[in-house]
């Protein structure tokens, strides 16, 4: 599971920042070489780097490395503890799922609608779809280290 949730998450990752790094070093090139600009090049490089975030968001969920205020859950034990936890993972767990349902919506406008980006002319559907994935590996990489999370273990 470690290889699905984070090995292969840091490997999409740093093709995706390679990938936004290659395509700025060519719109330099042609610009300062050529005369040429790339016009959609940070267009581009946006998408790349929104896709980029949403997909670590589940690597960072599965290593339990997410932002979190543990100044009170250190000490707290016990039951009260396992209580903070899953009230933890509960509301983690309702703000993807919320997130997932809006973003969906979003989503679906721009499929029906035809809507591009302004430069690239790539469909914003594409951009945006980076959202209900990051929060569903996001769910699913607390469900899968269920356990660890009620522990408040990593």
């Amino acid at each position: 599971m470690r290889w699905l949730f984070v090995r292969l998450p840091r490997l999409l990752m740093g093709s995706l920042m390679l990938a936004g790094v290659a395509i700025c070093f060519a719109n330099v090139v042609s610009r300062y070489l050529f005369g040429y600009a790339f016009f959609w090049a940070e267009e581009v490089m946006v998408f790349l780097a929104i896709w980029g975030v949403f997909i670590g968001v589940a690597a960072a969920a599965y290593d339990r490395a997410h932002l979190n205020m543990d100044l009170l859950s250190q000490a707290i034990t016990g039951r009260a503890a396992q209580a903070l936890n899953a009230a933890m993972v509960a509301t983690l767990l309702g703000c993807c799922i919320f997130m997932m349902v809006q973003s969906w919506q979003v989503i679906s406008l721009f499929y029906e609608s035809g809507v591009v980006s302004v430069s690239a002319g790539v469909p914003k559907w594409i951009a945006h779809a980076a959202l209900p994935v990051g929060f569903a590996l996001t769910a699913l990489a607390v469900l899968v280290r269920l356990r660890l999370y009620l522990a408040g273990k990593a």
